[in-house]
């Protein structure tokens, strides 16, 4: 019986392991590195677990595994137990025949968690489960550390998210969330590089930040002499490529925003972003459809997935609606005349408790509407348009009503998932609108914009007409793993200090 076994007490256990390891120094090194791992676990599956028993016991495949004991029953004079390496698991049976009775007892006194190499020959028991029959089994790695009970694991959520590399051996599903989020992301890199879009990369760290609404992090260099931030978007740095005639281009990256953390919100997140010249929003919208479509497919095999109990299909065409329009939609006691009545609008805000942002701006308040009464109630996938100036400062004017502009918001299941639009490429408007963010930041707003002389330098030089847009890949993962935090889908999340 293992320690793991006898005792509840954590630090007894360690107590244990750590004379355990004391014992094992007194004999050469616990720690040693010259096994070398041949064979995976999920390959000797696929390659041997439908023959069938006889036959694979003529066969005498010869295996040299190495992976964690996560499962281990001993019966006397013969022995059971799991080993699980990066692809899966495979089970170990040992007994005294096989390793001789001095290296079984040794075996037997190693714990859960040990990291093991091993050696021998593939069978399958009577119940048809593959195994390996060991000729020979090292202790490569001693644990200190007890694993959580093995039927349950980490049950405390955010002792998952602290110590995610227990969470990760202890639970497949983790382990499987993790590996699908690499083929999401691989998906779409595959999906424009195919496309004949250059991948990029930007300044992490910039003299001014830029290309959202945000409150960056700041940081401080000491050869320069200078403040740096934190970027809070690649934007800015992606549309001078396109002035440099890079005239498709896209970044997979790393973005900071030192704001508040929620369910859908992480100081460090991932996200793509992308430039095409000679193209509007209205092509992101068909390409962006297509594109969620593809990596669905190629990264869980279908295009209906489920989300909250709630099943949707993303093969079908995507919602297009105003901002308006959605409001008066998912809340019929708000009509498309009512909302375009100013004093309406301040009066269901002050009802509803929020603070207004902005008595004057008529495309504000309606947006103020928007994210308290309808963006969570966005479960079909919907795209969101015509944004008012005032609050889409790098957003080509629409034609029609200047106003508002042409871009789009794609909302899955109540998050926002993608924000995208014509970009502005008018280098005096541009100024305009950078002199606008800087006086609402001089005036206290923590998230308006700089002004970026070089960005207005770089546009005098002429951008041609360009579309571009930022996708949230954390958000895409939640989406296509069915998780309902982001602190699920990013292995080390940020997390209050204890």
């Amino acid at each position: 019986m293992t320690d793991d076994q006898h005792s509840d007490d954590p630090n007894k256990l360690v107590q244990e392991r750590r004379q355990k390891l004391k014992s094992l120094r007194e004999n050469g090194n616990p720690f040693p590195n010259h096994f070398r791992r041949n064979d995976l676990a999920s390959d000797l599956h696929r390659k041997y677990g439908k023959i069938e028993r006889e036959e694979l016991s003529k066969q005498l495949i010869s295996v040299t595994c190495a992976g964690r004991m996560t499962l281990k029953r001993i019966m006397g004079k013969a022995s059971f137990c799991t080993l699980l390496d990066m692809s899966g698991t495979i089970q170990l049976f040992l007994n005294d025949n096989n390793l001789g009775e001095d290296i079984h007892n040794k075996f037997k006194s190693w714990d859960m968690g040990d990291i093991l190499g091993v050696t021998g020959t593939l069978f399958k028991t009577k119940t048809g489960e593959l195994s390996v029959r060991a000729s020979n089994v090292e202790l490569i790695c001693k644990s200190i550390r007890p694993l959580p009970e093995k039927f349950h694991g980490l049950t405390d959520q955010e002792q998952r998210y602290r110590q995610r590399y227990v969470d990760l051996i202890v639970s497949q599903e983790t382990r499987e969330r993790f590996k699908l989020r690499s083929k999401i992301i691989q998906a779409l890199r595959n999906f424009f590089t195919s496309r004949n879009y250059l991948e990029v990369e930007t300044p992490m760290m910039q003299p001014i930040p830029g290309g959202a609404t945000a409150r960056p992090f700041t940081t401080h260099h000491n050869a320069l002499d200078m403040e740096l931030y934190l970027r809070i978007a690649p934007e800015l740095y992606l549309k001078r490529l396109v002035v440099g005639g890079f005239e498709q281009v896209f970044e997979i990256n790393r973005n900071f925003r030192n704001e508040g953390i929620s369910t859908k919100h992480n100081p460090e997140f991932t996200m793509l972003e992308f430039y095409v010249a000679f193209k509007d929003y209205n092509y992101l919208m068909e390409l962006t459809e297509l594109m969620i479509r593809e990596v669905c497919l190629e990264s869980i095999g279908k295009t209906a997935i489920e989300s909250n109990s709630v099943s949707i299909d993303l093969s079908k065409p995507f919602d297009r609606l105003t901002i308006i329009e959605a409001i008066a939609k998912y809340n019929p006691e708000y009509t498309l005349s009512k909302l375009q009545n100013i004093n309406f609008i301040q009066s269901a805000l002050t009802g509803l408790g929020e603070p207004i942002k902005n008595m004057n701006s008529l495309g504000i308040l309606q947006f103020q509407l928007f994210e308290a009464t309808t963006e969570s109630k966005l479960i079909k996938p919907t795209f969101i348009i015509s944004h008012p100036t005032d609050i889409s400062p790098l957003a080509r004017r629409n034609d029609e009503n200047p106003d508002i502009t042409d871009r789009f918001e794609l909302f899955i299941c109540g998050r926002e998932i993608a924000n995208g639009f014509s970009e502005l490429n008018d280098p005096e408007d541009q100024a305009l609108r950078f002199k606008a963010q800087a006086d609402a930041k001089a005036a206290g707003d923590h998230e308006a914009m700089y002004y970026d002389d070089d960005y207005i330098r770089a546009l005098e030089y002429g951008m041609p007409p360009t579309a571009g847009e930022g996708i949230g890949v954390d958000r895409l993962v939640m989406l296509l793993t069915n998780s309902s935090s982001i602190r699920d889908v990013i292995l080390f999340p940020q997390l209050r200090k204890i």
